[in-house]
């Protein structure tokens, strides 16, 4: 019985591929910073406060359509619930930003504005540890993580599948926002909160703090990135990958598709809250609209514009849906969902493999054209091997392949 010979594990990026990270990574935390502080404003390389505050809130969006992608293009669960662990993830650094404002506020009160206007008297039991910056960091990542654990795990132990689990994860976003827009909550109710003031200690609102959060930023979604490309070409990521496709295989195989599938589940939990939490303090609000069904759904469309399964295509698609809201909403306001709609009708028609995938579908073919046939290939390594010559300096000579004309 012959031995099963598995893949070899490949680089995690080509050479081309390092050469764009870094790339990526200097323009983000290096060009991007020289541009906006130091470039004159008249100048037609500055990049102003206004592009900064949009690259760096797409940034954020993008990492979750990383999550997405990883949820959904490789392991097979759309969820329509996503915006809620993005919310969830910026409530927890809202509460630690709004603490920082101190006596600051309207009412010069240790408490927030929103508590004393509701003759709060006392921090509620889940601001305790809002007021140091690790525990938050720690909550950022706990919370979303946990409620994400306790879902998951009932929802997969019951093998919820397919449309099924993503209206129940749209069902439990609209709960939690239910829940949020309650004053009593403790959450700022309609208005969530806003007005921040300082990030450990340091003023927010200054050029230099939005340059850090939007260099820090675009560091999180190249680690993001690369941790995604890693775990993606690891033994695990291949049992994902094959869960999308047979998971009834996969069980037949001897694996329990339960840990792997929760696993992944809580971890795009984790990116969406560290991406709400990177996304507050550069926006400067946090309210339950976070955690609208369609904040969800357009998560969705990010990846699928994109192209699932690619993990560049999400980022791409997240920038493009994201750039063309920014304009549109501007230009023509009242025609902008409309688009959306119409946007997520053509990827499902005529693009089911996003750009990132229309791209690749493009140069095979143009690889096709430029290649020539195996049989011609196979003449000219003949004659080259005969007449001593490099198979190269035979390609430019019309060799026809024996059989040709038959």
């Amino acid at each position: 019985m012959s031995k099963v010979t598995l893949p070899t594990k490949g680089p995690l990026l080509s050479g081309k591929g390092w050469t764009a990270f870094f790339v990526a990574l200097i323009v983000v935390c290096a060009v991007a910073p020289v541009l906006n502080m130091w470039v004159p404003v008249d100048s037609p390389l500055h990049m102003s406060d206004y592009a900064v505050a949009l690259v760096g809130k797409i940034m954020c969006y993008a990492i979750c359509a990383l999550a997405m992608d990883l949820i959904w293009g490789y392991t097979g669960i759309l969820s329509l619930g996503h915006g809620l662990f993005f919310a969830l993830g910026g409530y927890m650094m809202g509460m630690y930003l709004m603490r920082q404002i101190g006596r600051d506020g309207n009412y010069k009160s240790d408490l927030p504005d929103f508590m004393v206007f509701l003759d709060w008297k006392t921090l509620p039991w889940h601001w305790t540890f809002s007021d140091s910056f690790i525990a938050t960091l720690v909550l950022v990542v706990a919370v979303p993580g946990l409620i994400a654990f306790v879902f998951g795990f009932f929802a997969f132990r019951s093998r919820i599948k397919g449309v099924y689990f993503s209206i129940i994860t749209q069902a439990m976003t609209f709960a939690a926002m239910l829940l949020f827009f309650r004053n009593e909550t403790g959450f700022g109710g309609n208005n969530g909160f806003t007005d921040f003031k300082r990030i450990l200690g340091i003023p927010i609102a200054t050029q230099e703090m939005r340059m850090t959060l939007f260099a820090l930023t675009g560091a999180t979604l190249l680690g993001f990135f690369l941790f995604a490309k890693w775990l993606i070409g690891s033994k695990f990521g291949r049992v994902l990958q094959a869960i999308r496709d047979a998971e009834t295989r996969v069980m037949f195989s001897g694996y329990n598709p339960l840990p792997y599938k929760l696993t992944i589940w809580v971890i795009s939990a984790v990116m969406c809250g560290v991406a709400g939490a990177l996304y507050v303090p550069q926006v400067g609000i946090i309210n339950p609209g976070e955690m609208s069904a369609a904040n969800s759904i357009e998560i969705a469309i990010w990846a699928a514009v994109g192209g699932r399964a690619t993990l560049i295509g999400p980022i791409i698609g997240a920038f493009i849906v994201n750039g063309a809201k920014s304009w549109l909403t501007v230009a023509y306001p009242e025609y902008w969902l409309y688009f959306l709609g119409a946007l997520f009708i053509a990827v499902t028609l005529f693009l089911p493999n996003g750009i990132v995938g229309l791209v690749r579908k493009w140069l095979s073919r143009e690889k096709k054209k430029t290649t020539p046939p195996e049989p011609v290939q196979d003449a000219r390594r003949a004659v080259a091997a005969e007449q001593g010559v490099e198979t190269d300096a035979m390609a430019s000579l019309p060799v026809e392949a024996k059989g040709a004309r038959a």
